[in-house]
């Protein structure tokens, strides 16, 4: 059903509105989940905030959930089976619910049914078979020669690029869509759509939005569900030889086939993960790196370390920087009691910097010997699926910016994406230097 104006606005004030006003309530009161959505400086820079967390103890009881960035309780949290993943808005009050199920649109959401994200066994086991059935370790080395060749065909088209260019808008965001969009069958002419819908649209997984931002993520979700929808039954139509054709065809052939829904709830969330996590990770590693040159010397010197810089940046800026669970039945955690139904943010970003696990967390170390043990991938059933294509391209692409640009200097402060969840730029400018390629012509 579509929304009409009415019920639109109702639906904010239910999922958004009612949020942002308790929260800042709560903030002033110094409730840590109400800090978190209402106090910009959170977002600007959320390591003050965590670090005061981890001062509180391994779990801190909120206000509506508890919150840690404990690195063993948020693993231990991803991994269990007592912990369960939670639909946008399922643990607001009982009143609220029964408005947003009754004013939301009939569109498919990321963190609500039948998106992986917000399933559990047997229908979350149903969608990963499939999807691991095809988008398999073998299949993503062999996409590691289409990464190099679209990194340096990116590359060579920002040789000629006059003063400083937006490093974001020209090379990291058109890398991980370029190589997702060959992977997903999407044609080349739809994937600056593709990238707009995710720029507008990763908000959606974050709660309490003000109007106006609400307002431009559901045109963003409305446009892309609308676009693979078709997309999809193209491929049905016009299969290809691409991974997403393959998908369809295994569906086809399963004794429990997706639906047209579960496919496109499916496909989008493997085409948003699988250059929204890359944008974020290029955009920051560039940045760090810039800021460290000693790094860059190493790297130059010691290439084979490049695996654990992207590893350490993973850890330093985690992409992805929370994720929730609700308890299924009464749990111990950090020495306090968790009731069944209660909800616990696992907050992944500072859970990375835990002191007990990582030496001196706030330091950048691209020979950190436990670097791969961040949980920006998520944790056990879970676990980012395309986890290894973007360590590849974070490799790939990371390596081959520096060799080709090696004098490329910050132009600017930058600008960070406007979301809590997600963490990265939407904008860097970059002054590039002379191209090695060109020096050696």
């Amino acid at each position: 059903m579509k929304q009409g104006p009415v019920r639109h606005r109702i639906h904010w004030l239910a999922m958004h509105g009612f949020v942002r006003g308790i929260s800042s309530l709560f903030a002033r009161r110094g409730d840590p989940q109400g800090r978190l959505i209402a106090d910009r400086a959170i977002h600007v820079d959320p390591v003050p905030f965590t670090e005061e967390l981890r001062a509180q103890g391994p779990i801190v009881k909120g206000r509506v959930v508890f919150m840690t960035v404990d690195h063993k309780i948020c693993s231990d949290v991803l991994r269990s089976e007592d912990f369960r993943v939670i639909a946008l808005g399922s643990n607001l009050p009982k009143p609220l619910q029964w408005v947003i199920d009754r004013t939301k649109p009939d569109v498919l959401h990321p963190l609500q049914p039948p998106s992986m994200l917000s399933v559990e066994a047997p229908d979350h086991t149903r969608y990963r078979k499939l999807v691991s059935s095809v988008f398999t370790t073998r299949a993503v080395a062999a996409l590691r020669d289409r990464v190099q060749d679209t990194a340096n065909q990116l590359l060579d088209d920002l040789a000629d690029a006059p003063g400083a260019v937006d490093i974001v808008d020209r090379y990291c965001g058109q890398l991980p869509v370029t190589v997702i969009g060959d992977i997903l069958g999407v044609p080349e002419a739809d994937r600056h759509r593709v990238l707009q819908f995710g720029e507008h649209g990763a908000a959606s997984l974050d709660i309490g939005l003000p109007w106006g931002e609400y307002q431009k993520v559901s045109a963003a979700v409305h446009g892309f569900n609308d676009w693979l929808s078709a997309h999809l039954q193209e491929l049905r139509r016009h299969p290809g030889d691409d991974l997403m054709s393959q998908i369809i065809r295994s569906s086809e052939a399963s004794e429990e086939p997706l639906s047209h829904r579960e496919l496109v709830a499916t496909a989008g969330l493997v085409l948003a993960a699988g250059f929204e996590t890359t944008v974020n990770l290029l955009g920051s590693g560039i940045r760090l790196l810039l800021e460290h040159p000693e790094h860059l010397q190493t790297l130059a010197e010691r290439p084979e370390l490049w695996p654990t810089a992207v590893e350490e940046i993973l850890r330093l800026e985690s992409p992805v920087q929370l994720s929730a669970r609700i308890a299924v039945k009464d749990a111990e955690l950090g020495g306090r009691h968790v009731p069944a139904g209660s909800g616990i943010l696992v907050y992944i970003a500072g859970a990375n910097r835990d002191p007990n696990v990582f030496t001196d967390p706030h330091r950048f170390d691209i020979e950190r010997d436990n670097a791969g043990r961040h949980l920006s991938f998520s944790g056990g059933r879970h676990f980012c699926l395309g986890a290894a294509l973007a360590r590849a391209e974070g490799e790939v692409g990371l390596r081959t910016f520096f060799e080709r640009y090696p004098g490329a200097r910050l132009a600017g402060p930058g600008i960070r994406r406007e979301t809590r969840v997600l963490r990265g730029w939407s904008s860097l400018p970059i002054a590039l230097g002379d191209s090695q390629s060109a020096l050696r012509s």
